[in-house]
Order: structure tokens, then sequence, then C-alpha cells
């Protein structure tokens, strides 16, 4: 019986098959002589051009004989029992090389070309057509060319053309998709290979196009500014013609929106799951996962943009100035005179320290100076501590800022893009023509700054840092103005201020003394000048005789010049708190930051909350601790550094180990409560049994558990990291449930950003403490961030690895949630049979486990994939068994978002009151919940059911409803809502 013939695939991993068997191409060196002859794809490939790859510039004596045993055992996996020497088939010399035989039907280049050619001679006739064969080219691409390969063999040219044909063809494919009207429908591929482009032009065009068409106005503003800045960066060249266009597009070009007299849905529809099975679309908060699928029959969205300036909030985020502020009058003169009468002066001024001196009042002054001429920055006030030498080491990384700064901005998580360099773009892009005061406290370096700068005239930004940042002067004309301790009079003038001139004119030479003992740094004679305010009748001599005499240790704070050690000052003030205040102090260093709550803080020590309470009262009484916030407490560097000298020299490595343990096991246990009310069909690790005397805090419903997450939200990330950086098996496992429970806040909120960096954490420990429950578990939670990112040639993948893992581990549980999340991922393609193929794989598990939370959850997303391909009975039957269960369990989310399912099937069945009394019974839950952008959503859909039915009065009631409240979240959607307003009302500006 004659062999079948081979089959290859080099778009992605080198594969070869006969039949379904997958045959064993060899090792590395192997794979890359056979991956070369199938780029050359029928062609000859000399012998000499197989050395170079497989050896480059230095082949052995042997090369040419390996070359041929390759051939030999190539020929011989091909062709099994074929003779030795003989040629075969399949594997023939030709022109003084080697040829493979191969076409269409047996290779996967090919065929990819083949595809593309004919989608390039219909694309003027067919759009639609063409689009349909340019995605099957699109997908043969399982991953990067010949994947496994040597790197050293992949730099060959050969290779390099193949991609560039690839790049070439997601050109191809993202016009065509623009003519047919479906600009999304290649928008994941055209990220993927921009991102490995970013230097080809019109790729870049296309994907800013593609984005503007698709909706994403904002992202593809912030892609321009990326691609212009890194041309100029690595080229020095300005964008060229087709780049400038797109923009010009995207500025200028509206697309419109209609609405048919069929009254279809005319938004995305909605009621499906999410990849966890949560409610669809997300809101500009975040505050629910993205839904399922998009309605086919749908009219394209306008293309949302930054927020109008009108419409985009005014943040306030400066710290509140210190009263009593003095002492700085050259300096206050000088900077005035920068920022102008009329606001105007230099884009950035930087404040730092001699010798990168800490406590020299770097922040007082510039938030002081940034209070007086707030008023000339109508647009708001942005503040942001970069903890550039914060004492424990996490420095804020500069994405987490500008995102952070981006929220205060009005724009929704879900609508930052991936990537530093884009989110740095769109934070220019949204303070153009804005008056904005930026202030960037504590940073470690210009780079760590230069993100967060804006772009236009207009604003003024302040940098306080203990290093001079000459990069910053040299490269953005920045201005530098150094600091220095207080001399005589100066420190004298801060102790009249804070002590009264009576009772310093009354002891000089002791108020001398005092300000000589603290080196005249501000922070140092802040924390005296409070114990002396709190005793009043205490003759200043005695309080520096009592500084005088005590002894400490800031070694890495001294001045090279000064004879004193500062350390003194701190140590004197820590003893003069009580025994069980100095111990909470030297306690708190262990804490990784930037701050802190009470029951943090009473975890730490071990204490309840209420006799922490006072000895915190204690330490911010002298200054040693501030509440910068009602209930949150925070170090000075300085301090932090005294503290954990103090720590370390008064506290063995177990007390210290036993403070940490407590305190992560306070974090691990909330945000465990807190996961099992935003997800309660989620399957988290249980946290081990807590240490004596450590309680979770009390959170008693979802509202709460948001609330604690948001407040906590840097925290966490820190505790994450340094456990995850510890070293230590307990901790890093600690680190990934800490991780793993932290997920459906990050994805309830859109902070999808932050979720790829703690899932890469996790994912990165679980491998060190090589435990294939837990890989598979952080293989899991990075692919389904991957996925929101749209990020989907990894998130797949990642998901396919861990339903292995699950499945050898015979862990059911872990293999229904991946089925689910990959289930997310067929949708995401437009694969909706594979979607729900996925998920009745997942209701079969769940319901075999018995649980019935998932099982409810997971039965919503079977009913609304089947409605989502027309069988809206069938979808019914689910829906209504899955509520049932919702109702029982409690599970207000998972009920609201069954009966928008329910709905969206009566609607298409022409069932159009059932429709409406399912919509309002969704939106009454999500009222009750508080969930906005949801309800917007929802609105939409009632509208087009009114519309359905001839209530056109009705559908311009719900369209407003919906349009004022997306319009209170600065959400793009408004723009969509609006055009339906507009659409049946026959003329602009119609609201």
């Amino acid at each position: 019986m004659p062999l079948e013939p081979p089959r290859f695939a080099v778009l992605g991993t080198v594969r070869v098959f006969r039949g379904d068997a997958e045959l064993e191409p060899g090792g590395p060196q192997e794979r890359a002589f056979l991956a070369l002859l199938l780029v050359g794809a029928g062609r000859p490939v000399a012998v000499s051009e197989i050395v170079d790859v497989l050896w480059g510039a230095v082949p052995p004596r042997s090369a040419v004989n390996v070359v041929r045993r390759h051939v030999g055992s190539l020929r011989r996996l091909l062709e099994p029992g074929l003779a030795a020497r003989a040629e075969g088939r399949w594997l023939v010399r030709d022109a003084g090389g080697y040829r493979l035989v191969t076409d269409g039907d047996s290779c996967d280049l090919l065929r990819f070309r083949a595809l593309r050619e004919e989608g390039r001679r219909i694309a003027d006739r067919s759009p639609a057509q063409a689009l349909e064969l340019l995605t099957e080219a699109l997908s043969l691409w399982r991953g990067p060319l010949a994947a496994g390969i040597p790197a050293q063999a992949r730099t060959h040219p050969a290779f390099d053309a193949v991609d560039r044909e690839l790049a070439a063809a997601v050109r191809q494919a993202a016009d065509v998709a623009l003519r047919a009207g479906r600009p999304d429908a290649v928008l994941a591929e055209l990220r993927q290979a921009a991102a490995r482009h970013p230097l080809d032009e019109p790729l870049q065009a296309g994907l800013i196009l593609a984005l503007a068409a698709a909706g994403h106005r904002s992202e593809a503003l912030a892609a321009y500014e990326a691609v212009r800045a890194r041309l100029a960066e690595e080229l020095g060249i300005d964008p060229g013609a087709e780049l400038r266009d797109a923009r010009d597009t995207v500025l200028h070009g509206v697309r419109e929106t209609t609405v048919g007299s069929s009254g279809e849905p005319s938004g995305e529809a909605s009621g499906g799951a999410g990849a966890d099975g949560s409610l669809a679309h997300a809101s500009s908060g975040g505050e629910v996962p993205d839904r399922a699928g998009a309605d086919s029959s749908a009219a394209p969205a306008p293309a949302p943009g930054p927020p109008s300036p009108s419409a985009l909030p005014t943040p306030a985020q400066l710290p509140h100035g210190i009263e009593t502020f003095t002492g700085r009058d050259v300096e206050l003169d000088e900077v005035f005179a920068l920022s102008g009468a009329d606001g105007s002066g230099p884009g950035t001024v930087v404040i730092s320290a001699i010798g990168g001196m800490a406590g020299v009042g770097k922040t007082t002054l510039a938030v002081h100076w940034a209070h007086r001429v707030a008023d000339r920055f109508p647009d708001g006030q942005l503040y942001v501590n970069l903890r550039g030498f914060d004492p424990s080491g996490v420095v804020l990384d500069p994405g987490e800022a500008v995102r952070g700064f981006l929220g205060a901005l009005g724009v929704p998580p879900e609508r930052v893009p991936h990537g530093v360099d884009a989110q740095a773009a769109l934070y220019r892009s949204v303070l153009a023509g804005r008056r904005v005061l930026v202030v960037l406290d504590n940073a470690r370096d210009t780079e760590q700054v230069r993100p967060l700068l804006p772009g236009s005239p207009g604003c003024l930004t302040i940098v306080t840092s203990r290093d001079e940042l000459p990069g910053l002067v040299a490269a953005h004309g920045a201005h530098s103005l150094v600091l220095r301790p207080f001399g005589a009079v100066q420190a004298r003038a801060f102790l009249v201020r804070r002590l009264g001139a009576e009772r310093v004119a009354a002891e000089p030479r002791a108020a001398d003394e005092i300000s000589e003992l603290c080196a005249g740094l501000p922070l140092a004679l802040a924390c005296v000048a409070a114990r002396a305010a709190g005793h009043p009748h205490f003759p200043l001599a005695a309080v520096a005789e009592e500084l005088r005499d005590a002894h400490g240790s800031l070694d890495a704070f001294v001045r090279s010049d000064a004879s004193v050690d500062v350390g003194t000052v701190f140590s004197w003030s820590s003893r003069a708190v009580s025994v069980a205040a100095a111990r909470l102090f030297r306690l708190l260093a262990l804490h990784p930051g930037p701050d802190l709550s009470l029951p943090a803080a009473a975890a730490l020590a071990g204490l309840p909350v209420g006799r922490a309470r006072p000895l915190l009262a204690e330490l911010t009484g002298l200054h040693l601790v501030t509440e910068h916030s009602p209930g949150r407490y925070a170090f000075h560097d300085l301090l932090r550094a005294h503290a954990g000298e103090l720590v370390h020299e008064r506290h063995t490595e177990a007390d210290r180990a036993a403070a940490l343990n407590r305190l992560h096991h306070h974090y691990l246990h909330t945000v465990h409560a807190a996961d099992r009310l935003l997800a309660p069909n989620a399957d988290p690790l249980p946290p081990p049994p807590a240490p004596e005397g450590v309680r979770p805090e009390p959170l008693a419903d979802d509202d709460r558990a948001l609330a604690w997450l948001t407040a906590e939200h840097a925290v966490l990330l820190a505790v994450v990291e340094t456990a995850a950086a510890s070293g230590q098996p307990v901790r890093e496992r600690l680190a990934c449930q800490l991780a793993w429970s932290l997920e459906p806040f990050f994805d309830r909120r859109g902070h999808w950003h932050d979720g790829l960096a703690v899932q890469r954490t996790a994912l990165d420990a679980a491998r060190r403490l090589a435990d294939p429950a837990l890989e598979a578990r952080g293989l899991r939670g990075l692919a389904r961030v991957e996925g929101r990112l749209g990020l989907h040639s990894r998130s797949v993948p990642r998901l396919e690895r861990a339903l292995e893992l699950f499945t050898e581990l015979g862990d059911d549980t872990g293999r229904a949630h991946t089925h689910r999340s990959l289930g997310w991922e067929c949708d995401q393609r437009g694969d909706l049979p594979g979607a729900l193929r996925h998920n009745r794989f997942a209701l079969g598990l769940f319901r075999t486990l018995g649980d019935r939370a998932a099982q409810a959850s997971v039965l919503n997303s079977v009913g609304w994939y089947h409605a989502q391909l027309g069988e809206y009975r069938r979808a019914l039957t689910h829906c209504f068994e899955a509520l049932t269960m919702l109702q029982e369990l409690g599970d207000r989310y998972g009920q609201a978002a069954t009966w928008d399912s329910i709905a969206y099937a009566h609607h298409h069945l022409g069932r159009h009151p059932h429709a409406l009394l399912g919509y309002r019974n969704a939106l009454a839950l999500l009222r009750d919940l508080g969930v906005p952008y949801v309800e917007a959503d929802i609105l939409v859909r009632v509208g087009d059911t009114h519309l359905a039915t001839g209530d056109h009065d009705g559908a311009r009631t719900a369209w407003r409803q919906a349009l004022v409240l997306l319009r209170g979240l600065n959400h793009p959607d408004a723009e969509r809502v609006e055009a339906l307003l507009n659409a049946r009302d026959g003329h602009a500006g119609a609201v």
C-alpha cells in the first residue's frame, strides 16, 4: 500500500505529518535544515547556503558530510524503508543543491501564498470574500516562523523574507477589512505585526486606520505618537506621508452610524459571559469583564477619541501643604520667576539636593510652590510619588504612574493601550491644549520621569529627586534648582515658626545648638520641634542636651561635610515614645509600601486594631509617621531607613520573619475573602491557616470588597513583587495565591496592565517552585489577562498548556475553568461553535463536580452562545435553568447577565414585551449593584427593542438615559449612542 504524501508546517514550529500522525524531524539542526528547504518553497537550496544556515561563518571541516547525513535522515523519515543513498520522491538533488517537493496541499507556506494571491485578485470586486481568504491565510501562522530552530540559523535572509511576506499580508488584509466594513477582523494580527515591525511605516499606518475605524480612536492617536517618537529617536526622521495621512484621517474623518428599520440591535451584542463567566462589556471603570460576543448585524460604531476637554475631569491630586512652611524665600523667588506671573515658563523644573541628601525639604517646597500657582492651571493638578529611593527597593514603574494619570484624566482603563510608549503617547495627547500642573516627586532617574512629561506647552512639571537629573536638563531644557540644608538664620526661623518667637529668643544658644545637631535638615528639625512643642515647659537647653547624648546610626544619609549623624535625631525621637510605639515604628519598616492602613500596622505588630491605633497616634504626633489621608500612614524615606536599621539591630531574624508572615497573611486572607465576593464561581486556591491573632478585614459585600481593593491597590502590587523576590518558597507561593485572587478585581476595574505584571510574576514564581499545579494556574492567569489585552498569540498556547497540565494532574476543576477561557478565546476570533464546544465541556465537568455556582454561570454562557448561533429557544432553556440556580445562590451579577441573555433571545424571537421585561429585571439588579456602564449598554438594547415595536419615543428615551450615563463616565461609547439619536431625529445635535 503506497504511503500518503507528507505534509509540512513551517509557519510556527517546524512540523511533519503523514495522515493523522506527526513525525519527529529531529533535533534543532535537523529542523533548521528542513525549515530552510520549506522556505525555499520548491526551489533548489545550495549546499553552501545550507552550511551557512547551520554553522554561520565558521563551519567545521565535516560540514558537507553532516549535511549529507541530514539529507539521508530526512529522506528516510519521509520514506521509511528507503535504501541507503537512494534519492527518493520528496527530497531530490537539483542544480547542485537539494529541493523539497511540495505544493499548496502539503506545505502551509505555499497554501498561505496561494490564499493571499487569490485574495489580491478578487479584492476590488469582492472585498468581503477577499477578506475571508486573507483571514484564512493569516490563520495558518501558529507562531513565529520556524520556531524552535537555533537563533543563529533564524537570521538567514530567507527567513527574513518570509517574515516580510507576513507583514505585507497583514497590511493587505487590513486594507481589505476597511473596504469590507470590518476593520476589527484582523486587528489582533495587525497589532502583533506592528509590534514586530515598529519602524514599518505602511504597517503602522494600517494599524492606526484600523484602530480608529474599529472604535479605538484614542489608541490610534497614541499609536501614531509612539511611532513618531520611535522614528525620531532611532532614525532621526519625521513620519512619512502615509503615516501623516493616517493621522489626519483619524483626526478629521468621521464614520457615520445608521440604524436600520429592522429594529435589530445596533450596538455590540451583550448578554454573554466573559472569560470567567461574569457579566459582559467592560465599563469605563472596568466594572465587569467584556461580553462574550458581538452581534454581526450591528452597524459600525463611530470611532471614539479622547474625551473633549470640556468633558474631562479636573484632577486635584496635590498633597496637603504645610501651614508652617518657612525658610525658603530665595528658592521661592527663583521658582516663581520660572513659572511666571501668567503661569508660563519652561516645561520642566527639577528640584534636587546635593549628594543625594534626603530630608532637605524637596517635597515640601515642591508642594508649597504647586499650591501657590495651582490657580494658574485650571485643568487640574497631578501628583505621584515615584518612590525612586524608597528603602524597600520598590520603585514605581513609569507605566503604573502614567496609567494612574490617565485614570485621573478620565481615560477608562480598557482604553489604555499596551506598552509604556503607547501609554505615554496617549497621556501627551490627552494633555495637548490643556493647562495642567504635574508634580513628579522622588524620581529615581531621567528614564523614570521621561514618559510622564507633557508634550506641549501650557503645562508645568515639577520634579524632585536626590539625583540632579542631568539628562532631563540636557534633553528637555529643565531648570535645576539645588536645595541646601538650612543655614543658622533659616533654621532659627524654622524653630520660631514651630515653637514661637518668645521661647526661641529666651534660649538662643540652645536653639542654635539644636539646629547644629540637626545638621540643618528640615525633617530632623521638625521631629525635634514636635518633641519640644509637646512639652512646652521643657527648657530648650534640656532638649539640646537630650539630643546631644542620644546615639543613633543612619550611615547612608550622613553628610560628608558634617560632623553630626542625623540618625541621632531620629533615634532620640523614637526613644521619646512608649516602648510599644517604638516597637511598632521599627516593624513598620518591614512593610513594602507605599503606605499602609491601621489594620495592616496591627498585623505587623501582632496587636488588635484597638491597641495599634493609639500607638500610631504617638508616632504621628512626633512626625515619625504621617497620616497623609484618613486612615493611611506613610514614612519619609529617611525615617523608613532609620527604622529599617533599628529593626535589624533590635529584632532577631525570627521576629522579623514572624512579623512579615502576619502581614502577608493579613493581605492574603482579606484578598481571598474579596475574591469570593467578586467571583463566587471561580476556583481560588484556599490560603493556609492564618497565624494566631491575624484576622482579615471584614468585607460585608462586594461593594466593600471593591473599596478595600481599590485603597490597597498599590500596596498589593508591592506585596506580590517583594514576596515573589524573597527567594523563600513559602513567600513565593503566597505571592502566587495573592496574584490569582486579585484577578477578579483587576478584571472588574479594567486594570489589565497591572494584572499582566502581577500574573507574570506569579508564573515565574510558580516555575521556580517546580510545582505543576501552580504552573498550570499561573499559565491560565497570565493567559486570561493577555487575552484581555488582545495578545491572543500568547494567551491561547498558554491556555492549551495549562489544560494539558490540569489533565495530567487530574484536576477537573482546573480543566473546566480553562475550557471556559478557551471558549472566550474562540469567541474573540469569531469561532462561536468552538466557544460553545468549550463551554459545554466545562458544563459537563462542573456537573460531575457538583459545583453549582460555576455550573450556573456556565449554563448562561452556553445559552448565550446558542443565541449567538441563532438557536434562541435552546438558549432560553439553558438561561432559565441558570437563572433558577443563580437566584438560589444569591449571585446578583450572574442574575443580571442571565436576564440580559434571556431578553436578547426574546428580542430575536420577536417576543418584544418579554424582552423588555428581561431587560428591566437586569437593569434593576445592575442599578442596585452600581454598574453604570453595563446599565447604559442594556439601555441601548432596550431602545433597540422599542424601535422594533415601532415605539420611537420609547427608543429615544432609553438611548437618552444611556447617553447621560456614558457622558457621566466620559466613555467613548457616548458617541455611538449620540449617533443613534441623531439618526432617528434626522439631524445632528438632537441631544
